[in-house]
């Protein structure tokens, strides 16, 4: 092999080695700024204050126990608290969350339905509200109760009603957004289809029943008055409550809607019942 053979060989492997000490680098670096990034995009919460104040609270009835949260986040989250009483859930009203970028303070509570009731942890979770995606990031540790007395007067700390305030500013312009959004097509076309559906089958429904009475003979026409009579008893109800309380019946297209699909589904079942026994269709 002559020298200039020898030459280019030695340049490739040069050239080769260098390329792997860069893609060598290239790695370390990659995972020495990967972590960093995905800690930078995580949301943390810390608990300020909390009212009632204290470690051992007892709630009065219809009253709520207040937490001031100060978060941090480079991405819109979510917050939500979740009460538990040795390691289990306990059934509580919880604040709705808003989205929060940057840095601030939110405000969180829950209030008890049953008196007796305990909690002695309240793990904050922040995210999308996805089940994957909101992770618990601060928990609070102190025990409250309910009680049954009625609450007596005391005055609020300033921030409670300062953030309760801003937190119903953000609710009622949120919904002054949502509403002035321009509806779209789409949206007209999936809400003209859904209300055709429940005209369709609250129709069908009512008309089902009353064709197997007009056609069946015997006690087939006797099962048929059972989902005849529902129907008929859900559209008398509606009627008589709403001529005394127009209000008594503001889903009255759901209610029927719901007794004519059982109305469907006992028809179709007699129907198969009738072929299997020989009765016809």
């Amino acid at each position: 092999m002559n020298m200039k053979a020898l030459c280019a060989i030695s340049h490739m492997w040069s050239v080769h080695h260098l390329w792997w000490r860069m893609m060598a680098i290239l790695f370390v670096l990659s995972a020495w700024f990967v972590p960093l990034n995905s800690a930078h995009a995580t949301t943390t919460v810390h608990v300020l204050e909390t009212w009632s104040s204290g470690d051992d609270v007892t709630l009065a009835r219809n009253q709520n126990f207040y937490l001031r949260l100060a978060y941090d986040t480079d991405k819109p989250a979510g917050i939500w608290i979740t009460p538990y009483f040795h390691g289990k859930k306990v059934n509580v009203g919880t604040s709705p969350s808003q989205r929060y970028s940057g840095r601030g303070e939110a405000l969180a509570w829950f209030f008890f339905f049953q008196p007796g009731d305990e909690v002695d942890e309240i793990r904050i979770k922040a995210g999308d509200g996805s089940t994957n995606n909101t992770p618990v990031v601060a928990v609070w540790r102190g025990h409250v109760v309910a009680s049954g007395e009625a609450a007596a007067a005391q005055d609020q700390p300033e921030w409670v009603a300062e953030m309760n305030a801003r937190a119903k500013a953000a609710q009622d312009q949120a919904y002054h957004e949502q509403m002035s959004k321009p509806v779209s097509a789409g949206d007209v076309a999936l809400f003209n289809g859904f209300m055709l559906t429940m005209l369709v089958v609250g129709l069908a429904g009512i008309a089902a029943p009353a064709w197997g009475l007009w056609r069946w003979r015997g006690g087939w026409r006797l099962a048929a008055a059972v989902p005849a009579v529902m129907v008929v008893f859900v559209i008398l109800r509606i009627v008589i409550g709403t001529s005394t309380d127009p209000t008594s019946h503001n889903l009255w297209p759901f209610e029927i809607l719901m007794v004519s699909a059982l109305s469907l589904v006992v028809m179709a079942t007699m129907k198969v019942a009738r072929k299997w026994f020989g009765a016809g269709g």
